[in-house]
């Protein structure tokens, strides 16, 4: 279990909490909205109305005692850099923000963001590979080069082990678990029949998965 606090309630952050209260983890949420505050207030352990660009309020949080500090402020750039900065100057941890733009990436960084996600530019990304393959199923971008794929049984595997297939030593494709409805097996083993029923999570560079499974 970790302590999160989260600055930012709106729709993005309200997602994050809900997630994470599902893992079990100690939340804190802040928002200068009480309407905000009011919506997340089921989903996390704490939430407090405050200006998160003040240095006052921040320090009174207590911020260096959070295992990690989410700024998911999406509507005000300015105020997602002053907190940000605040954060890192005021000793927090590891500090997570949000950004919407390349540019907005770098300025986080450079100004205290130990990590920054871009979610409008990760779901567009997503968007446009889910939906130009009909056989891609679920993506999961790692990095520039390397991703994880939900996929179909490919019709030539079909009632083939997936020691025969063995398309870590054909492809440099990793299998990371079979999945058979919302069931999923993390546990593979050569002689794992693949059947129609069946889909991959596989991972690898983007060259290798297009070029095995013909995305």
């Amino acid at each position: 279990m970790k302590s999160i606090l989260l600055i930012g309630a709106g729709r993005f952050g309200k997602n994050i909490a809900i997630k994470l209260r599902e893992l079990n983890h100690q939340v804190m949420a802040v928002d200068h909205s009480e309407d905000r505050v009011q919506e997340i207030l089921p989903y996390v352990t704490n939430a407090q109305i405050g200006d998160s660009t003040s240095e006052e309020f921040l320090r009174s949080l207590g911020v260096g005692n959070f295992d990690t500090c989410i700024v998911a402020i999406g509507d005000d750039f300015q105020s997602s850099l002053e907190t940000t900065s605040l954060l890192k100057d005021l000793g927090a941890k590891m500090v997570v923000s949000r950004a919407a733009t390349d540019v907005q990436e770098k300025f986080l960084l450079r100004n205290g963001a130990d990590e920054v996600v871009c979610p409008e530019k990760q779901m567009a990304r997503w968007t446009a590979i889910r939906c130009s393959a009909d056989h891609i199923l679920d993506y999961i971008e790692i990095d520039g080069d390397h991703a994880i794929f939900e996929v179909p049984i490919p019709k030539s595997w079909l009632g083939k082990t997936i020691g025969q297939v063995d398309i870590r030593k054909k492809f440099s494709i990793n299998i990371l678990a079979v999945k058979t409805g919302r069931k999923l097996d993390c546990f593979i083993t050569p002689d794992l029949l693949l059947t129609e029923e069946k889909t991959l999570m596989v991972m690898g560079k983007y060259k290798d998965l297009q070029k095995c499974f013909k995305i």
